[in-house]
């Protein structure tokens, strides 16, 4: 039975590791040296550096993303609050992304590192939560509270819309311009759903411009 004290140890050291040096540069030599533990033991858990990373990234938005997942099953709740709810799980989990991008940033990290590494977040973010805001799409379209023909790619659209422009990371914008992105995509998703207009005004960002 894998020894979960060192798992974590694993990815401890590769986190730390990352504060200093490149991805490219950090063997699974140096993580096994940083965790104190032998290069063969690494084997026992990971089967490469790159699934070292991918484990990391699930660790570091864990939280978020468990909450997001609790929704799909509390029926009692609207689909819309729900979404709302999947989207402010979103900005919980970017934020986390856009904070260690801003410490890696300040330690010297390549722009390659941190494009690969946002590319890796957001590719965790969409497959964990499309299910389950699939799922409360589909709960709406039962209900009758939702009228839309392709409850998997509407949630994807939106995963997409908010992983990749309302970071900042790819799209550089300002806060009334990620402000407008969200009524946009606010005014689609009433259109397109069939609910009446100001059904989702609740989704938009605030005023002070917190971004997702």
């Amino acid at each position: 039975m894998p020894d979960m004290k060192k798992y974590d140890r694993i990815l401890d050291a590769l986190q730390q590791l990352l504060e200093n040096q490149t991805l490219q540069n950090i063997s699974v030599s140096d993580i096994a040296k940083a965790a104190g533990i032998g290069k063969g033991s690494i084997y026992y858990y990971f089967p490469s550096k790159e699934a070292i990373l991918d484990a990391l990234i699930k660790r570091n938005y864990e939280k978020p993303l468990k909450t997001a997942k609790n929704l799909a099953v509390q029926t009692d709740i609207s689909p819309f609050m729900r979404m709302a709810m999947i989207f402010q799980a979103c900005r919980n989990s970017s934020d986390a992304f856009l904070n260690q991008n801003k410490e890696a940033d300040s330690t010297g990290a390549s722009v390659q590192d941190i494009a690969f590494l946002h590319q890796k977040y957001m590719n965790h973010l969409i497959a964990e939560l499309k299910p389950n805001l699939t799922e409360i799409i589909k709960q709406g379209i039962t209900s009758g509270d939702i009228d839309f023909e392709y409850p998997a790619a509407l949630a994807e659209i939106v995963l997409i819309v908010l992983a990749v422009k309302l970071n900042h990371t790819f799209l550089s914008a300002t806060a009334e311009d990620s402000e407008e992105t969200i009524r946009g995509l606010v005014a689609l998703l009433e259109k397109g759903t069939g609910v009446p207009q100001g059904t989702l005004n609740y989704l938009t960002l605030p005023a002070d411009g917190e971004t997702f």
